[in-house]
């Protein structure tokens, strides 16, 4: 999981993480700090250190550790199936993912935040663990009894949200439709990139 400035990663990259039109990446696709060149051109990569910052995007995306990604790594390496779509797809079936890709939250952070915070239902009980893998057919929703702020947020957010989850702004909640397929997941991630470095 990553802590720190939300954005130092971004900025690093060239890109926002996590698609927020207001990051300061935007503006300043460099990197932070007095070694930072607005002007220069950005250093060329080794492959390695290419492999390194996907993977590095892909923590940042969910919001996993290490050892949570290579925990996940292994998951979809010892199942049957492609190792880099089946990762994808465990990884986006996170429940803070999915409070998040449906527009129920603002960020992943506030998404992690109100999981932890039980004010995430899913089929009607409370799940606190942002870890929880969600199914085809589970209905997540905002406690809005328990949260009323949290529910409101969720009206106002204009996420279009990807064609597995059918949301219902005005309940606050989603109902998973079925299993993402990684071409629809939208995070700008080359998923087979982090696949190849831990088979290294």
């Amino acid at each position: 999981m990553r802590s720190g400035p939300k954005h130092k990663l971004c900025r690093r990259l060239g890109a926002c993480v996590w698609g927020n039109a207001k990051c300061p990446s935007n503006k300043r696709p460099f990197s932070a700090g007095q070694h930072g060149s607005a002007k220069g051109a950005r250093k060329k990569l080794s492959s390695y250190a290419q492999l390194m910052l996907e993977k590095q995007k892909l923590r940042a995306h969910y919001l996993l550790s290490e050892h949570q990604l290579v925990y996940y790594f292994n998951k979809a390496k010892a199942a049957p199936g492609k190792t880099g779509e089946k990762l994808y797809r465990d990884l986006e079936m996170r429940l803070a993912s999915v409070v998040f890709r449906s527009g129920l939250t603002p960020s992943i952070f506030a998404a992690r935040q109100a999981v932890l915070h039980r004010h995430i239902l899913v089929d009607g009980k409370i799940v606190n663990r942002a870890s929880f893998n969600v199914k085809p057919g589970m209905v997540i929703s905002i406690n809005a009894q328990h949260s009323p702020a949290l529910a409101g947020m969720a009206l106002k957010t204009d996420v279009v949200p990807p064609p597995y989850f059918a949301v219902e702004k005005e309940h606050a909640k989603v109902t998973i439709n079925r299993d993402p397929m990684p071409e629809e997941i939208p995070a700008n991630i080359d998923i087979m990139k982090v696949v190849e470095l831990y088979a290294r």
